[in-house]
């Protein structure tokens, strides 16, 4: 998790024959080689048709589920890896650090929606704590860059990311099984098996476990273990019904994960942590790689996760229509050391449980003529319950703050005279409630005026409704609500609020010919409204003891909106044996939801300025011979932030700056090699990606910044046309060190590293197929 203050968030080989298994144009990571040696086009559904991605007038990549294997992408966040313009990872069970083209969820609590939504067979997962799962018997992933209003259930201001898994199949009894074995104790067990029970009716069981021991060393506690561990276990059990016009999928998915929370490491740069050095001379001890803090609170990142899903598809014949239903179910703990010093300044835990419905229902035009069509209702209700806990040393936070006004550090009992200390130190608790509702109605229009050019109209009209409780509890210690929260409230606080509105989307799109697609697009997007998890409305001084309900209500923002526009363009050339996708966008971005400091005490959640964006993202994928294959994608792209003095205490310094969560270059890259055996291919494929230097917050502090990285993965190994194969690996080659990202902070908060990357890894991986 990565609460800041500032504007910032918190591999396996192909199994085809050709790498061309690996990359789909914008597309990533893609289509398999065809009979005659050409690029075979990949097939998606993100328009609610099937249709080749080269056809498709969006930004968007598909990764097929072999390719997710085939490069050990672990859960939903790993696919940002090979998609142009997007970046972000982090290794805890928050989204808050998914950067899409610049847009990035600011608020870490349980008040407000994702600027960047996940699916799962079409079933929107929600928030931080169930949203991420891990990645097992996977069909394939499309990642959707910009907004999308009219492809899903939810809106998504920034940018999906939408996976679907293997469903029954009527093709008898087969399956798979697949062990991976690396440094570390790492092992990954990973299977399914399906069965065709009828002729009308299949089945299929999925199981994933995986385990790995960390490779983090606490060096403020040795007998700790090592950190960025994780233990996971999951289970899925499809069944689906097939008769002529009528196809049911039902899906009940279980997962436990138990992980660590996000590990911080001070940047030891800047004035912030120059004065902490000044009053206690901190260090921070061992290399980069290891953490130096105290985990008052412990370390943490556990969820268990049960998710229901039903999908009807009945063909009227003029018509397709879809019922799609989902129910998710979560608890969630986390617990992390946010300062990522030795010093106890804030420890940080969350106790979360929450539930999700869902319904959808659409219709999509199957006739022919010039006129085709899509339209759709759904509606959400959400509940959702958090505990949220943060504690400090009492003497840290007297002396940091008497020196910072007094410039003497003195001590509590030195600065009060007598002072009884709390052997728990400075804890301040509080709970959110939340009861969500709401529905969407849209329609998109699309007129083919000839063979070569067609347009698209599309409206969505969303209503929000949010009734939020939000309770400070009383603090033990004798500073009451010194630091984080600044208040305690007599019972809960409460408000609610609706909002709503209408977004279009225009589509234009031509092709010339067979081989090449152009299109442009102008889209609005919508995010609601909220509630922030950590202040009230109207602020009040600062330690300010039992707020009572007719004195303040819980911190509302104001929705988010952005205009994009988009020019593009997909095709192939070389006779098939290359195929390129180019897009270049720009948008305005308005009332960006961020977390500031307030003016009292809280986190608050605020809406602020204007935001310019724009870039260039493009992929290539060729085969370079019958045995030689590069995929190569990238993204430049650049933002310009105005009229945001409230992230910047309230002054010019940023007016002008940059996102600093978005590289200004990022790129992956794999040249995969293939040579005929007996009874099978020897394979081998290098892969890479990385991006420039990013962070330093909205005010562009050097502290903060992230310095530019690169990561190179090997794997070679002998695919049998048996059915199974062995293949050895070495992930991050060259043993770079980076970090998922930076927080510049400020005060008593030093900058701060998160995520330090996985070191060298070396690995086996075998599988067997059962056709």
């Amino acid at each position: 998790m990565n609460h800041t203050f500032e504007l910032s968030g918190r591999g396996r080989l192909a199994r085809s024959v050709s790498a061309a298994t690996l990359a789909a144009i914008a597309a990533g990571p893609v289509p398999a080689v065809a009979a005659e040696g050409v690029i075979e086009e990949i097939v998606v559904t993100v328009q609610r048709r099937e249709e080749s991605l080269s056809d498709v007038p969006l930004a968007v990549t598909a990764l097929s589920g072999d390719f997710i294997r085939d490069v050990n992408l672990d859960d939903v966040k790993d696919l940002i890896s090979f998609t142009p313009g997007v970046t972000g990872n982090s290794k805890d069970s928050f989204i808050d650090t998914i950067n899409i083209r610049g847009v990035v969820t600011n608020d870490f609590g349980v008040g407000g929606d994702p600027s960047i939504s996940v699916f799962k067979n079409n079933l929107y997962q929600g928030r931080n704590g169930a949203v991420v799962t891990s990645l097992y018997d996977v069909e394939r992933a499309e990642v959707l860059r910009g907004p999308q209003s009219f492809l899903f259930g939810r809106n998504s201001i920034g940018g999906a990311i939408s996976v679907h898994t293997r469903r029954p199949n009527f093709d008898g009894t087969n399956g798979y099984a697949e062990l991976d074995i690396g440094e570390r104790d790492h092992l990954v067990v990973e299977g399914a098996i399906n069965a065709t029970l009828s002729e009308t009716l299949a089945a299929r069981l999925a199981v994933y476990s995986s385990e790995e021991d960390g490779y983090v060393d606490d060096v403020f506690d040795p007998s700790n273990a090592d950190l960025i561990a994780h233990d996971k276990q999951a289970a899925r059990l499809s069944l689906r019904f097939q008769n002529d016009a009528t196809d049911v999928n039902l899906m009940a998915e279980y997962e436990e994960r138990d992980q660590s929370g996000s590990i911080y490491r001070a940047t030891e740069k800047g004035e912030s942590w120059e004065t902490l050095q000044a009053i206690f001379g901190v260090e921070l001890d061992g290399n980069g790689r290891d953490v130096d803090s105290d985990f008052g609170l412990g370390e943490r990142d556990d969820a268990e996760i049960l998710s229901l899903g039903l999908e009807i598809e009945h063909d009227f014949g003029f018509a397709t229509f879809t019922s799609i239903t989902g129910y998710t179910d979560h608890e969630y703990q986390y617990a992390e050391d946010f300062d990522g010093t030795p010093l106890r300044i804030n420890d940080y835990a969350q106790d979360q449980e929450g539930d999700y419905f869902q319904q959808e229902f659409r219709l999509v035009s199957q006739t022919a003529g010039p006129l085709s069509w899509y339209a759709g209702v759904s509606y959400y209700k959400e509940n959702i319950d958090a505990l949220f806990t943060q504690a400090g040393d009492e003497d840290v936070m007297c002396q940091y703050y008497s020196y910072a006004y007094y410039g003497t550090a003195y001590t509590c009992a030195d600065y009060y005279g007598t002072f009884e200390y709390d052997p728990n130190g400075l804890v301040e608790r509080n709970r959110a409630k939340g009861e969500y509702e709401g529905w969407a109605a849209y329609v998109d229009l699309t007129y083919a005026f000839s063979d070569a050019l067609d347009a698209s109209l599309g409206l969505r009209y969303t209503d929000d409704e949010k009734n939020f409780r939000l309770r400070a509890f009383d603090v033990s210690s004798e500073l009451g609500p010194y630091f984080a929260l600044g208040f305690t409230t007599e019972g809960y606080l409460e408000d609610t609020r609706s909002w709503d509105d209408l977004s279009p989307r225009v589509q234009v799109r031509y092709r010339p010919n067979d081989d090449w697609m152009y299109y442009g697009s102008v889209t609005a997007g919508y995010k609601s409204g909220g509630f922030g998890s950590f202040a009230i409305f109207p602020d009040v001084p600062f330690g300010t003891i039992g707020v009572t309900p007719d004195q303040a209500v819980p911190n509302a923002f104001d929705p988010e909106e952005v205009m994009s526009y988009e020019l593009g363009t997909k095709g192939k050339f070389a006779g098939g044996r290359a195929m390129a996708d180019l897009v270049g966008y720009y948008y305005t971005y308005e009332d960006l939801q961020i977390t500031v400091a307030g003016q009292g005490g809280g986190i608050l959640v605020e809406n602020i300025g204007e935001v310019d964006g724009w870039g260039v993202e493009g992929s290539l994928n060729v085969m370079l011979s019958d045995y030689l294959d590069l995929y190569l994608a990238a993204a430049w792209a650049d933002s310009e932030a105005n009229d945001v003095q409230a992230a910047c205490d309230g002054l010019d310094l940023c007016e002008g700056n940059s996102l600093p969560g978005l590289p200004e270059f990022s790129w992956s890259a794999a040249l995969e090699g293939n040579l005929p055996g007996r009874g099978g291919q020897w394979v081998a494929r290098l892969e890479a990606f990385g991006q420039t230097e990013t962070g330093g917050g909205l005010e562009h502090d050097p502290a903060g910044e992230q310095p530019g990285w690169e990561d190179l993965t090997l794997r070679a190994g002998f695919r049998a046309d048996a059915g199974w194969e062995i293949l050895a690996y070495v992930e991050n080659l060259t043993d770079e060190l980076y970090y998922d990202g930076v927080g510049p902070l400020g005060g008593i908060l030093p900058a701060h590293y998160f995520g330090p990357s996985r070191p060298r890894t070396f690995g086996v991986m075998m599988s067997w197929t059962v056709e």
